[in-house]
């Protein structure tokens, strides 16, 4: 009588190591303008507090003074976005647009989009989860200045914005609210925009008088 044949187990598939993420780093400045009276509730309560309006409505701009992507390198390049959030910022469904320096290569201008729309992890991981609709990105002429105290933002026929320091007690001294657990930036400087319109996507908004901020950041993932 023959004997059934054996069968023989398969040892179990090996599973693949998840793909390590690329190391980045981006060290510079922020300013950002809203549609906030001053000052944003937004900061301190850590996107709980509805906007004083009830939506916010906002451009940032990031110069990056040191920066890499994995071995790309970032020093030196601006960028900006335009931010459309119809509630509690913490609440999300964010509709976002990007504006990448026209001086970016082709690995840097990737490189950005992926930290910027929070693909890379990190520090920006919170903008993935946050944005639901991204309206566009393309390379622009993104300027970013500094006179004494006012910053100047500006992208060609989108963006042209200058914010300022709240005036404080003491004229040497920048009113600073510090040691938040705001995820831009631990301390954020009050400040307000000077002049202040942005026009894109449908969007025709103008901050002169309304809430702005300035932060030192050091972002990473």
């Amino acid at each position: 009588m023959a004997r059934a044949a054996t069968k023989t187990k398969k040892p179990p598939a090996k599973k693949k190591p998840a793909a390590k993420a690329t190391s980045w780093q981006i060290k510079g400045e922020l300013a950002l303008n809203c549609s906030c009276d001053v000052f944003c509730p937004c900061v301190v309560s850590l996107g709980q507090h509805p906007p004083t309006q009830g939506f916010c409505h906002a451009w940032m701009a990031v110069r990056i003074d040191e920066g890499h992507y994995g071995r790309s390198k970032l020093d030196g390049l601006n960028v900006a976005l335009l931010l459309d959030i119809p509630g509690k910022m913490g609440e999300g469904d964010w509709k976002a647009a990007a504006y990448m320096d026209k001086r970016s290569n082709d690995k840097q201008y990737d490189a950005l989009m992926q930290i910027f729309s929070g693909q890379a992890g990190g520090t920006t991981s919170v903008l993935k989860l946050l944005v639901s609709e991204f309206l566009g990105a393309r390379r622009e002429e993104v300027n970013y200045e500094t006179d004494g105290k006012t910053r100047i933002v500006t992208v060609p026929g989108i963006l042209n914005g200058q914010i300022a320091p709240i005036p404080g007690g003491s004229p040497d001294e920048d009113v600073l609210l510090k040691n938040t657990q705001y995820w831009m930036g631990a301390d954020v400087t009050l400040a307000k925009g000077l002049k202040s319109r942005i026009r894109d996507f449908g969007r025709v908004w103008n901050f002169e008088n309304k809430s702005a901020e300035i932060l030192q950041i050091d972002w990473h993932n």
